[in-house]
């Protein structure tokens, strides 16, 4: 990747270690270079078209307990849970209540961790859920450590791997993929959210981006975004900043993009921590209604801005799904008809947005929380 221009910042947000970028030559155009993209994997492997359907159908329907078994599985999860998107705790509570209607014997160990923690803890955390004797381990792919970590595990043949939160199988684990990769596209959710500022706008705007930690995520969310833009001449991105997924940096980031850049029309945010702090600075700036963001997800946080009048618009994840889908991942797995778990499971999504009624709000609150609420 090619050198990123820097701009200088206050000292104060020096300080909080933000990082801020003009440039990201070619942070949008080498996204998908060691990704298959959804439709990409399906196209390389037809006979997952048909298992992907019997798949989704299974997760949408109620749940269907199986014979009882004497055997406790032993399940470990590590999420990066610590931050207010309410996704990842909603993911445990889904995943438990459906694997208790289903009849299945388990225990659960879990560690949450702040997003960007180092690999480091969460391998250490790791070792000992492996150590004793973990059936499933349920984890996420961001940073390039990751994957070695997570080849690994695989290389040990002991312990099944579930990726959440992403579903763009990796190019270099080849034939040897995970159990299952599992959440809500990066790139379709940031694909709403681009069509609805471009319609608001008109392809005309100056505007800033605010990343998390450099990784998956953030080249997913942000570097799709960017893409999509730099098709529009009109769109003229001003200032980009890493922010490591935390509302405070987010805040002094947005300060600093509004003084720097009077003319900013919208922020586009790539996370719920992200949003937050953007409108907690467009608020004391007192510009609620004059520059618009973005929630990325529809958590119970983004909802209520949204509902408020703050937010404008987010992608809305039909949330419980992603916990359903690993639990009848292990239910098909322990019945012996593993065949029938797809590689991928990419949940639904819809644009939620602040003209919607409180009763079009609560029927997507019931059927994205149907476990979780």
């Amino acid at each position: 990747m090619q050198k990123m221009s820097l701009v200088y910042l206050p000292f104060y947000v020096i300080a909080l270690i933000l990082c801020a970028v003009t440039a990201l030559p070619t942070f949008a155009a080498d996204r998908f270079d060691k990704y298959w993209t959804v439709e990409e994997y399906l196209s390389n492997h037809p006979e997952e078209v048909a298992k992907s359907e019997a798949f989704v159908s299974r997760v949408r329907s109620k749940a269907v307990p199986v014979p009882s078994s004497t055997k406790t599985v032993k399940i470990a999860v590590v999420y990066p849970g610590l931050q207010v998107s309410d996704y990842w705790r909603r993911s445990i509570s889904s995943f438990e209540k459906r694997l208790q209607i289903l009849g299945v014997n388990y225990t659960l160990s879990s560690h949450f961790t702040k997003p960007g923690q180092t690999v480091q803890e969460q391998s250490r955390k790791i070792g000992q859920f492996l150590s004793a004797g973990a059936d499933y381990l349920i984890f996420t792919l961001n940073v390039k450590s990751h994957k070695a970590l997570i080849e690994k595990i695989m290389l040990r043949g002991k312990t099944k791997v579930i990726l959440q939160n992403i579903t763009t199988p990796l190019k270099e684990f080849g034939s040897v993929q995970p159990f299952q990769y599992v959440g809500f596209d990066h790139v379709i959710g940031t694909e709403y959210l681009a069509k609805r500022y471009l319609a608001k706008f008109g392809d005309i705007a100056e505007y800033g981006i605010l990343y998390g930690d450099p990784g998956y995520v953030s080249e997913m969310r942000g570097g799709t975004f960017l893409h999509l833009m730099n098709k529009h001449k009109g769109m003229k991105l001003k200032a980009s900043y890493y922010v490591g997924f935390d509302r405070e940096k987010s805040r002094l980031a947005t300060q600093d993009l509004l003084s720097a850049n009077p003319n900013i029309k919208f922020v586009f945010s790539t996370s719920t921590d992200i949003a937050l702090g953007v409108l907690d600075a467009v608020r004391e700036a007192g510009k609620i209604g004059k520059i618009t963001t973005n929630g990325w997800g529809g958590g119970s946080a983004e909802l209520d801005a949204i509902q408020a009048g703050d937010l404008d618009f987010t992608v809305m994840r039909m949330n419980d799904d992603n916990g359903v889908a690993m639990a009848e991942s292990i239910v098909l797995d322990l019945l012996g008809t593993n065949s029938e778990v797809p590689t991928i499971f990419s949940g639904d999504m819809v644009l939620v947005d602040k003209s919607m009624s409180e009763s079009e709000i609560m029927d997507l609150k019931k059927r994205a929380f149907r476990y979780s609420e």
